[in-house]
């Protein structure tokens, strides 16, 4: 029964006042109507505690809705299925940027657009040289990211739309490229330059892997299996490295800026470093014969099963679905990788497993994409840097959202402080 207001009655047992909040769409209330709820005129008023921001809204958005209980993941509405089975990279990152899915003239201006920035300024390739020959891909390339900001000093004017534009399309065009010398420059490998003759990943594929300076177009199911991994890493919602993003941009940075620390946030192993985790766990386990044991470990809280779980999604991962076949397609080409088994054992025992299930403990988006990164011939060091490039639109298309929001402010969360309370200086010969 309800009474039509929506409205939340709030009684502070402690002085026996109620106070009265709106309730908004989503069923959310303000932080900031929690103020008012004071035992004393000076006091400061009632905040919430959120660690980890579990269940805190800090922005309204309408680019990737989630919802985790039904294993559901759509970019501006359009169900991730449907993208990945018959888009391209190009045509959902349009569809990410600009909110609704290109007619044939625009998707051909933004591709041109995008292939006409691929190159970068051969300064950058003395940056990477800076490097050690085996320093982190994912380290080179936030470098390198933060630095080619400093080649566009008009990119601090975000408030204006075509500078911002301009930036996006640099960006989104230049990270393949920047990808691609810090893989070579780990390889000890002499740098490769863009064809815009080849698509966005076919192009990447060619910069990575070319030898002798051969033009060669990669095999069209391994491109195919590339885009549609780039495809389902475009965005996710307010996950770390998007709020890094959001944070950075807050206060009004550089995109580049921006991105690079949203870049220093997937880097972590709990995050886009978790795929390459995954694939050091399977190694450790080494065989079908030793996973029990090592489950039975898990259970014991002695070891943590990477790729499976996820904090938003409590059903089956539908980017896990997605990755399952599209390794199949790969397999076909490069032959089963050794720890597929390993893999498939796994998740059997744990979709059937009480211990599992009632944890929601699935397997996610990371369990399977760095089995077919390895089967591609990429280095585990590459693992998130093939994360950050797709992600790169969404990290921007939030970054834009967050600057049009009026609503929004530079982020600056409160504390609950419980240190020392006032005291005096004492000098050192007295303490």
């Amino acid at each position: 029964m309800t009474n039509g207001k929506d409205t939340l009655t709030i009684r502070d047992n402690r002085t026996g006042s109620e106070y009265e909040v709106d309730i908004l769409e989503g069923d959310v209330i303000r932080a900031m109507d929690l103020r008012a709820i004071r035992v004393n005129d000076d006091d400061f008023g009632m905040m919430t505690y959120d660690p980890g921001f579990s269940n805190t809204a800090s922005t309204r958005s309408t680019i990737t809705y989630i919802d985790g209980s039904k294993g559901i993941l759509e970019y501006r509405g359009y169900p991730i299925e449907q993208l990945a089975e018959r888009s391209t990279f190009l045509e959902v990152a349009y569809l990410v940027l600009h909110g609704e899915l290109p007619q044939a003239s625009e998707l051909d201006q933004f591709t041109y657009d995008i292939k006409s920035h691929t190159n970068v300024h051969e300064n950058i390739r003395q940056v990477m040289h800076g490097f050690r020959y085996d320093a982190h891909a994912m380290s080179m390339l936030i470098s390198s990211v933060a630095a080619l900001g400093t080649f566009y000093p008009e990119a601090g004017q975000v408030s204006d739309p075509e500078l911002r534009r301009l930036q996006i399309q640099r960006l989104v065009a230049k990270m393949p490229t920047l990808a691609a010398f810090a893989y070579r420059h780990h390889q000890g490998m002499p740098a490769s330059y863009p064809n815009d003759k080849l698509s966005y990943t076919s192009n990447f594929l060619n910069m990575l892997f070319r030898v002798r300076g051969n033009q060669e177009k990669p095999n069209p199911v391994l491109e195919k299996a590339l885009d549609v991994l780039f495809i389902l890493h475009a965005d996710h919602e307010q996950n770390c490295s998007t709020t890094a993003m959001r944070t950075i941009g807050s206060s009004r940075s550089d995109p580049y800026s921006a991105l690079a620390g949203a870049m220093g946030a997937l880097y972590g192993p709990l995050h886009g470093g978790a795929n390459e985790a995954v694939l050091r766990m399977l190694q450790r386990i080494g065989s079908v014969d030793d996973i029990p044991d090592f489950m039975d470990g898990v259970k014991r809280k002695e070891e943590r099963l990477m790729g499976f779980g996820h904090r938003v999604y409590k059903a089956y991962d539908p980017r896990a679905s997605i990755i399952k076949k599209t390794a199949s397609d790969v397999f076909e080409v490069t032959g089963k990788n050794p720890l597929l088994d390993i893999a498939l054992e796994l998740e059997r025992i744990a979709l059937n497993d009480d211990f599992f299930v009632s944890r929601n403990l699935y397997p996610n988006v990371d369990f399977y994409s760095g089995l077919i990164y390895q089967a591609m011939g990429f280095p585990v060091e590459m693992f998130p840097v093939l994360f950050a490039i797709p992600r790169t639109v969404g990290w921007l298309a939030q970054w834009q959202e967050m600057l049009e929001d009026k609503e929004q402010k530079i982020s600056r969360p409160r504390q609950i402080f419980l240190g020392s309370e006032r005291r005096d200086f004492v000098p050192i010969e007295k303490r």
